[in-house]
C-alpha cells in the first residue's frame, strides 16, 4: 500500500543512521540498534564491556550478573532533531536480584514513535483520518554468575512494528508486523588478572563482554515473500578502570560491533546462517571496515553511597563506505542516595559536512532509582559482588 511504502521509506531514513544503510537497507526494525540510555550515550555509545546498570539489558545482559539490588530507569530522547519531525523514543528498564535464583530477572520496554500521519483515499487527496506509527519491543531476561569471574545473560524479546493500521483500497497487508528475538551474552570480570610482561594485576579493574543480540526470524508486513531480517548484531567490548581511589574514578571503554545480516538482490539468509555468512560475504579488508568502533571516558567524583558526580565523553566511528557516522559525545550524571540522573549530547559539527547532520544535537535524558546494591558498584566495574 502507498501509505505503508511511505512509512517504510521514513523507517529506512531512520535506519540510515542506525547502522543498516549499507546494501540498500539490510535489516528491518532498525530501532533495535539504537543506543537507548544516556550513560552509554555519553561515552561514545560504548557499553558492552562496562554493562553495570540496568541498561546492560541492551549492551550486555551478562554484566547484570555481577550486580545486586534493584534498579529502575527511564530514558527519553527526541530522535533526528535536525529533521524537525515528531520522532522520539522512550526506554524503560528494570532489574532485580533474587538470591534464591542465584541471579537477576531483567526487563525493558523500548518505544519508537514515528509521529502522526494523515490518511487519504486511493485517488482523492482529501484527508479521511489520522493514525500513529511506531515500533516497540518488550524484553525479559535472566543473568547469573557461572563463577566468580564469569557472567552469563539471556534475553527474550517480543517485537511489534506498526507502520499503518489498515490497508488502503484493495491493497494487501495492514502495515503491522510482529516477531520475536533473543540475545545471549557473556562477561569476564576477573578478580585477579596479571598482565604479562609488565607483571601488573588489573583484577577488579578490567572487564570484557560479548553480546550476540537480535537472533530471530525475519519480519514481514505484507507477506512472507517480502520478509526482511531483523538486525542481528555482534558486540565485543572492553572496560578498564584507569583511576580508582577514595574520591576519584576514571573508566575507559572500547566497543566493536558488526551487523550480522547477509543478503543479496534477491534473498537474505536466516539469522542462524547469517551469523556465520555475514563475516565472509566480502573481502577480509572490507569485513574489517564494516566494524563500528566506539570508545569513551567516564570520570566519577565523590564517595560511593553518598553523592557522586560524573563527566563523560566519547567518540563514535563508522567507515565512510558503511554508513559514515562520525560523532563526538558528551554527558554528565549525578547519584545521590538511591536516585540518579544522566544526560548525553551528540555533536557532528566538528567533522566536515557534519553541521547539518540529522544526528547532531541529539539529547538523551535518563532518570533512575536503584536500591539494595553494594555502594561501591555505583562507580563502575563492581568486583564480583
Amino acid at each position: 500500500m502507498k501509505i505503508v511504502l511511505r512509512l517504510m521509506m521514513i523507517s529506512m531514513l531512520f535506519g540510515l543512521f542506525a547502522k543498516v544503510s549499507y546494501a540498500q537497507g539490510e535489516a528491518a526494525v532498525p530501532f533495535l540498534l539504537l543506543a537507548p540510555d544516556s550513560r552509554a550515550g555519553g561515552i561514545g555509545e560504548s557499553g558492552s564491556g562496562l554493562a553495570d546498570n540496568s541498561a546492560a539489558i541492551f549492551w550486555n545482559p551478562a554484566g547484570i550478573a555481577f550486580l545486586t539490588g534493584t534498579e529502575v530507569s527511564i530514558t527519553h530522547s527526541n530522535w533526528l532533531p535536525q529533521f524537525n519531525l515528531d520522532l522520539f523514543y522512550d526506554y524503560l528498564t528494570y532489574r532485580q536480584y533474587f538470591e534464591e535464583l542465584s541471579g537477576s530477572i531483567t526487563g525493558s520496554i523500548t518505544y519508537m514513535n514515528f509521529g502522526e500521519f494523515v490518511r487519504t483515499g486511493e485517488a482523492d487527496p482529501t484527508p479521511i483520518g489520522t493514525f500513529r506509527s511506531f515500533d516497540a519491543a518488550l524484553t525479559v531476561g535472566y543473568a547469573t554468575k557461572l563463577s566468580t569471574d564469569w557472567g552469563l545473560g539471556f534475553n527474550f524479546r517480543l517485537i511489534h512494528s506498526r507502520l499503518s493500521d489498515q490497508p488502503t483500497a484493495e491493497e494487501q497487508g495492514s502495515g503491522v508486523a510482529t516477531s520475536v528475538s533473543f540475545d545471549i551474552a557473556t562477561m569476564w570480570r576477573p578478580e585477579k588478572f596479571v598482565l604479562p610482561l609488565i607483571d601488573e594485576d588489573i583484577g577488579g579493574k578490567f572487564s570484557l563482554g560479548i553480546n550476540l543480540s537480535n537472533l530471530g526470524p525475519k519480519i514481514y508486513y505484507i507477506d512472507k515473500a517480502q520478509a526482511d531480517p531483523i538486525p542481528t548484531n555482534f558486540r565485543l567490548g572492553f572496560a578498564y578502570k584507569v583511576i580508582d581511589d577514595e574520591f576519584n574514578s576514571l573508566i575507559y571503554t572500547l566497543d566493536f560491533s558488526k551487523l550480522l545480516v547477509h543478503r543479496d538482490s534477491t534473498a537474505s539468509d536466516e539469522f542462524y546462517k547469517a551469523i556465520f555468512t555475514a563475516w565472509a560475504d566480502e573481502s577480509f579488508k572490507n569485513e574489517l571496515r564494516d566494524i563500528v568502533t566506539s570508545m569513551g571516558l567516564e570520570y566519577w567524583y565523590g564517595t560511593p553511597g553518598d553523592f557522586l558526580f560524573a563527566l563523560r565523553t566519547g567518540f563514535f566511528y563508522e567507515d565512510p563506505s558503511y554508513g559514515n557516522r562520525k560523532f563526538l559525545t558528551f554527558g554528565a550524571g549525578i547519584r545521590y542516595d538511591i536516585y540518579g540522573f544522566d544526560f548525553s549530547y551528540i555533536t557532528t559539527s566538528v567533522f566536515k559536512g557534519g553541521e547539518n547532520h540529522p544526528l547532531s544535537d541529539t539529547l538523551r535524558f535518563t532518570v533512575l532509582i536503584g536500591w539494595g546494591a553494594v555502594p561501591e558498584s555505583t562507580r563502575g566495574l563492581p568486583r564480583g559482588i
